[in-house]
């Protein structure tokens, strides 16, 4: 059966009020949350950007739902070993609950430590050595690890689960679709083409089996992002107040200040949002959308709703969207 998840965006919201909807939407039929890791929002406006490690530990004890990150950026604010430490110690305090959602970055937040901020290949190459440590580091083995871009010297985590967390990464190109099947455990992605996504999941899943793997029980999540309001008038302003980024249709990972894109959104536009971010005040609608990339092969969907009113849209999708989805047996 699959997953309806909530994307808590920690760059709309404070972490207090965040952990009020998470548990509104246990309540409500959602079954797991992804939260942003952030040192930044996008743009001033969004308000916030708490650290989310703090108040995952808070999640797992206020509700029975499965959660992650969506996602951390290895090697920039945090080194590969300490995001180990972290995600054993969650998984050790809530056996099977925890995910590691694992991503390249952006120098919106990984600029402040101030070291040189890479071009895509090496922030790729940064992301499969971090993956290697963390990996290791999950066996409770002592390592030393000497790489292009990190060293661990006899480390060893002595908390542990029964089993570790499973690696999910973030993939929007082929090759690193492909790692993804074949080094980590399950993978991340956003609402896009259908041509994209079927070639997303083609590399994924030809990674898995050259890994040995079982692609049936491969994880495939995704997050959609929708503004849900009265009217699609209401829908399209508050998608283009609260989330102008989601109109942005190019590479954002360069990008350093919220200012910055600030200066950006005011170049943002209705049409902009086509194909990136349902605007539609008709649940129906909502149903549908979903149903397609459940269809398309989507085990765990994540719902991002960029607008502010979160408990009419954890209550409006748990009376008439959730229970009409129909998942595979």
């Amino acid at each position: 059966m699959g997953v309806v998840g909530y994307a808590a965006s920690f760059e709309q919201f404070h972490p207090t009020d965040l952990l009020t909807y998470a548990q509104q939407a246990e309540y409500a039929g959602f079954g797991a949350v992804m939260a942003s890791d952030h040192f930044h929002p996008w743009v001033p406006s969004q308000g916030h950007s708490a650290f989310v490690w703090a108040w995952l530990g808070a999640l797992g004890a206020t509700t029975s739902l499965k959660f992650g990150t969506g996602v951390t950026p290895p090697g920039y604010r945090y080194h590969p070993a300490v995001l180990a430490q972290a995600a054993t110690t969650l998984e050790a305090m809530y056996p099977g609950r925890f995910y590691l959602g694992l991503g390249a970055g952006e120098a919106l937040n990984e600029h402040i430590v101030g070291e040189y901020w890479p071009e895509a290949p090496v922030r790729l190459e940064r992301l499969m050595e971090s993956i290697e440590i963390i990996t290791k580091l999950f066996t409770g083995k002592k390592i030393k690890y000497r790489g292009e871009h990190f060293n661990v010297e006899s480390a060893r985590l002595y908390t542990m689960p029964e089993t570790p967390p499973p690696i999910y990464v973030a993939t929007s190109g082929p090759i690193m679709a492909f790692r993804t099947g074949k080094f980590t455990d399950g993978l991340i992605t956003v609402g896009a083409a259908d041509e994209k996504l079927k070639m997303l999941l083609e590399r994924y899943e030809k990674g898995a089996r050259e890994g040995g793997k079982d692609v049936a029980r491969m994880p495939k999540l995704l997050q959609v992002k929708l503004a849900l309001a009265d009217s699609e008038a209401a829908a399209t302003e508050a998608a283009i107040k609260e989330w102008p980024n989601g109109g942005m249709a190019f590479p954002k990972a360069d990008i350093r200040d919220p200012e910055d894109f600030e200066a950006m959104a005011k170049l943002v536009r209705p049409e902009h949002y086509k194909n990136r971010v349902l605007l539609s005040p008709d649940l129906d609608e909502h149903v549908a959308h979903l149903q397609h990339f459940i269809d398309l092969g989507f085990g765990e969907i994540y719902i991002h709703n960029v607008a502010r009113n979160q408990e009419a849209f954890i209550k409006a999708y748990g009376e008439r969207v959730i229970p009409k989805l129909k998942w595979p047996s």
